[in-house]
């Protein structure tokens, strides 16, 4: 294995923000920038590395805060207001991540520069990902799966023992359930889930204890 991953927690709801380094290259991915991206890049320059790319799993609001200024801190770092670092989430979530009301936020908007399909494949600090559209806690939730390194970022549509909410705008319990079953319960056993809230499990000990697994 060739990553080291690392994570902050930030934000009012104690979100889950993930590094993820490729050790040969000291390139970096982040995953979720969901508050303070100016903290999100110092841990990244203190770290040696160079920041690819970013992945939003959904567009809420504690999942994307810390985006603009994430990329406004690498900017002003490398001396140039016109550098793209690409932003990547699923097409599904484009209106959600597009409108303040929807995504909870009050405000925030996000562009993605790509936007992906269900089970594409896409290349990233040396890394194969592979999105897997996961609808039902948002309609554009999606999980980034690297299966080289055995990982699964998550988002909020699996925790460990239990899942997301669909209380909010474009959540379904219905959708999540089926995500679950049809792009989640056939993954190895022994692949880590790196959610976006609370500590990380491995799909094993989802498939065995997790009750939302076994609902008929």
């Amino acid at each position: 294995m060739k990553a080291k991953i690392s994570w902050m927690v930030l934000g009012p709801v104690q979100t889950n923000c993930y590094i993820m380094e490729n050790t040969e290259t000291h390139e970096a991915v982040v995953v979720d920038p969901g508050d303070n991206g100016r903290a999100i890049y110092r841990h990244i320059e203190e770290s040696g590395l160079e920041l690819k790319g970013i992945l939003l799993t959904h567009g809420h609001f504690d999942h994307i805060l810390g985006l603009k200024d994430l990329i406004s801190a690498v900017r002003e770092a490398k001396g140039n207001s016109e550098l793209v670092i690409p932003v990547y989430a699923d097409a599904k979530e484009a209106d959600l991540l597009s409108d303040g009301e929807l995504n909870c936020s009050g405000g925030c908007t996000v562009k993605p520069d790509k936007l992906l399909s269900d089970r594409e494949k896409f290349h990233l600090a040396g890394f194969e990902f592979v999105c897997l559209s996961t609808p039902g806690h948002t309609q554009g939730s999606c999980c980034f799966y690297v299966p080289a390194e055995k990982v699964l970022f998550s988002g909020d549509t699996l925790f460990a023992g239990s899942v997301g909410r669909t209380d909010l705008p474009t959540g379904s319990m219905g959708s999540l359930i089926r995500s679950i079953r049809e792009k989640l319960l056939g993954l190895p056993d022994d692949t880590v889930v790196l959610p976006g809230h609370d500590s990380q499990t491995t799909m094993g000990d989802e498939k065995k204890y997790n009750p939302y697994f076994h609902l008929q």
